[in-house]
């Protein structure tokens, strides 16, 4: 009787055991992307299944259907470039080859159109090439804010998204690829397994994790259809939005704005961590991408019954960036809208480290051109070679702080 009445309490538990929020998971699903077991989760390794293994089985639990070519996975063989000016050739076979995986996961509302939200769950593994990371010992990059931040949000986004707003289907990929060019993007604009043709618009979230005191974001795409500009700022409350109209940019929506597709791109700017192996989890603001969500999703409700939006080409900013030979060794603060080029980061044993420049430094001269804005200060420095010198001004406080660069 005892043992009877015990399974009748414990199945009573069972029954009445809570269901799990899916939209009060995005510290939990960072902290696993992030983890050292994934060992940075690189395009082609162990890592990256792992975590396309753990994004596919969150669809599963969200109810998304599946939308690869297997299952909710999209393989994609690659043969990395030798030569910088040449394509990446996609299906090759032989040596030297790369097996990729987007995760693709979808709502069906049996719209006409489909709304795509996307993150690259891809990073450096150990480092590599893009690596900012200087010492010799072997470390992981987990990448916690690229782009472990990005997908988590798109996940909260999927479970939100359940059941609501109906009029417009809705598509959503985690990519891979990124880091070697926006590879996982690119293949599956090339190989949709929706029809392109439908899509309204596309929404990326690439480094979102490290909203800074003044509540920047920065949005990317916003001239790439007329309606976005008026929609970011109607339901803005909370952030001081820094505002690009470019859809071309180093992010997977570059991918679809060349389809004609309109985007938006968020951004919480660049820190001192950036493709380095101090971009753990512990360090993002969880508060900020909770908000951040809840602004897309707002947007996202905002153009529900809007069909689909118009695409409009943009001037593509990066056609006219000066080439350089020489490199102060900073980080900027691309959130920065004053005067200036505002330092948020210095690399070690660089010219400026060497100059003594520092972090929050506002480069307000470079040799003679006076800089006023990013684009300013990227043609002051092109004019530079190695072994040159110069002076440079930055305003530090209230004070301004004449130093001398050596390239």
């Amino acid at each position: 009787m005892k043992n009877l009445v015990f399974f009748i309490f414990l199945s009573i538990l069972v029954s009445c055991k809570p269901e799990i929020n899916q939209e009060n998971r995005i510290k939990e699903d960072v902290t696993f992307l992030a983890s050292d077991a994934l060992e940075g989760r690189q395009t082609g390794t162990e890592g990256e299944k792992k975590a396309a293994t753990f994004i596919s089985k969150r669809f599963s639990e969200l109810g998304l259907q599946e939308k690869g070519t297997q299952k909710y996975l999209q393989p994609f063989t690659f043969k990395p470039k030798t030569n910088p000016h040449d394509e990446v050739k996609f299906n090759v076979n032989g040596d030297g080859t790369i097996t990729g995986n987007n995760v693709l996961g979808f709502i069906d509302n049996k719209a006409e159109n489909t709304v795509i939200i996307g993150a690259h769950y891809d990073h450096l593994g150990f480092g590599g090439e893009g690596s900012l990371y200087r010492d010799s010992i072997k470390a992981i990059h987990n990448g916690a804010d690229d782009n472990a931040s990005g997908v988590s949000v798109l996940l909260n986004l999927a479970a939100k998204l359940k059941d609501k707003n109906k009029n417009n289907n809705y598509l959503f990929m985690a990519f891979s690829g990124e880091e070697m060019g926006l590879l996982g993007s690119n293949y599956f604009v090339k190989n949709p397994t929706i029809d392109n043709k439908k899509v309204s618009y596309m929404i990326n979230m690439d480094m979102v994790g490290r909203m800074k005191k003044d509540s920047s974001l920065a949005v990317y795409g916003t001239g790439t259809s007329p309606i976005f500009k008026q929609i970011l700022k109607s339901h803005n409350d909370n952030f001081k939005l820094i505002q690009q109209e470019s859809g071309v940019g180093p992010s997977d929506h570059t991918s679809f704005y060349l389809a004609d597709i309109p985007v938006l791109h968020f951004f919480t700017g660049q820190h001192e961590d950036y493709h380095k192996p101090g971009d753990d989890s512990e360090k993002l603001n969880y508060d900020g991408m909770y908000l951040i969500s809840d602004y897309i999703f707002n947007i996202i409700s905002d153009l529900d019954d809007n069909g689909k939006l118009a695409f409009r080409k943009t001037k593509n900013e990066s056609e006219s960036t000066p080439r350089f030979k020489v490199g102060l060794g900073v980080i900027p603060d691309y959130l920065f809208d004053g005067k200036g080029m505002r330092i948020d980061g210095v690399s070690e044993d660089k010219p400026a480290q060497k100059a003594g420049l520092k972090k929050g430094d506002i480069v307000i001269k470079l040799g003679d051109s006076t800089v006023t804005n990013m684009m300013s200060y990227m043609r002051a420095l092109s004019v530079f070679e190695k072994g040159n010198s110069t002076k440079v001004i930055v305003k530090r406080g209230e004070n301004e702080v004449e130093k001398i660069i050596q390239f």
